[in-house]
């Protein structure tokens, strides 16, 4: 067992002074997390605000001023008011406008009657999402109309709405929880497939190779400086989460730490599998762009709903680890899940990482030929 332990932190210790030396290495490992950050988590919206909305108000009453208020107030329209037909024509063709509101003459009669008051809502369905959700927002704006001019109306309502875990709907809450999830499965995999693939092409691997160390021993020394990035990259990330975007959360850190773990070292052994494989740098890269960087948009949830698939692409999704840690990561952040709740996610990466540590070490030849 002392034996063990000394040859792994010796290759561990080789391992890190290479990193130290390597600049491309660092930097990849240390900025790009923030590249990552920076650009999903304040760029990416998936909330639209301030939609140019034209309105046709052919009632001009107090109810429809009222409306054009609420819709403005909102933040969601940019209310633009028009008085002809031919206004309306130029500016949808110029495609200045993405949806136009008409109020027929009698709307404010039927709204206080409590007969059905009509309005016609007209979207550009070029861009659905955008589409969906200017639908959403005008009825929540209706809402907020009613309660405001009638609260009566509402006092006996037998829905009461409230959203849980995300009270706002906050886009961000959504997309921050997932950088981990699309870090790991991509630096994990790039540092060790590039770094592993570069001694084949060197040649210092066959000097490894012909000491008398065994695979287990140089899989682990390998991997251990790369875990240890890989952690201060989740935990960058987890800090920039809570200090930055204000993100609660509300799970356990200890099951935290320990979906990161098992996430870390599948990962970096799918890296080192790659690696043995191809043995080339080129390749290497593509290799890892297809299994660690496609499957983190793809196949985990982070931007198509699973749900949403179908059949076979749900089963499909179940080989990828990526979709059990980004389960595992929003809902330790926002609902603060158990283990019972995660069970069945936490097995699927343990199996993930007990199954990429085996390949590796099989791959891992002893012998210098391809």
């Amino acid at each position: 067992m002392k034996r063990l332990y000394k040859h792994i932190m010796a290759i561990a210790s080789k391992e890190t002074k290479h990193i130290r030396r390597d600049i491309f290495t660092l930097s990849v490992a240390l900025v790009l997390p923030l590249i990552f950050v920076m650009f999903f988590g304040f760029i990416i919206n998936l909330d639209y605000h301030h939609i140019p909305l034209m309105v046709r108000d052919n009632d001009q009453s107090h109810t429809s001023r009222e409306l054009l208020m609420q819709a403005s107030a909102a933040g969601y329209f940019d209310v633009i008011a028009v008085h002809s037909p031919a206004e309306v024509e130029v500016q949808l063709q110029k495609n200045r406008m993405r949806g136009m509101l008409v109020i027929p003459p009698g709307f404010h009669k039927n709204f206080v009657k409590g007969n059905t008051a009509r309005a016609q809502l007209l979207i550009d369905g070029t861009d659905n999402t955008m589409a969906a959700l200017s639908t959403t927002y005008m009825q929540g704006i209706l809402q907020n109309t009613t309660r405001a001019l009638l609260p009566h109306t509402f006092t006996n309502s037998p829905i009461r709405t409230r959203y849980l875990f995300n009270p706002e709907l906050n886009s961000r809450w959504f997309i921050v929880p997932a950088l981990s999830t699309v870090i790991i499965g991509f630096l994990a995999i790039i540092l060790t497939a590039l770094t592993v693939a570069k001694e084949w092409e060197d040649g210092s691997m066959e000097l490894l190779l012909s000491t008398p160390l065994r695979p287990l021993e140089i899989v682990v020394g390998k991997l251990l400086p790369y875990f240890v990035l890989s952690c201060f990259d989740v935990l960058l990330v987890f800090v920039l989460a809570l200090l930055v975007f204000h993100l609660p959360f509300r799970g356990s850190f200890v099951l935290y730490s320990m979906a990161c773990i098992f996430y870390i070292m599948g990962a970096l052994a799918l890296g080192l599998l790659i690696s043995v494989i191809t043995r080339q740098q080129q390749s290497a890269i593509q290799f890892g762009f297809a299994i660690g960087l496609l499957p983190s948009f793809i196949f985990s949830g982070f931007i198509f709903p699973i749900e949403n698939m179908p059949v076979f692409f749900r089963y499909v999704t179940m080989l990828f680890p990526q979709r059990w840690f980004l389960q595992i990561s929003r809902a330790l952040f926002l609902s603060g899940a158990g283990i019972r709740d995660l069970f069945v996610p936490f097995m699927a990466l343990f199996l993930f990482m007990i199954v990429m540590i085996t390949l590796a070490i099989q791959k891992f030849k002893t012998d210098v030929e391809p």
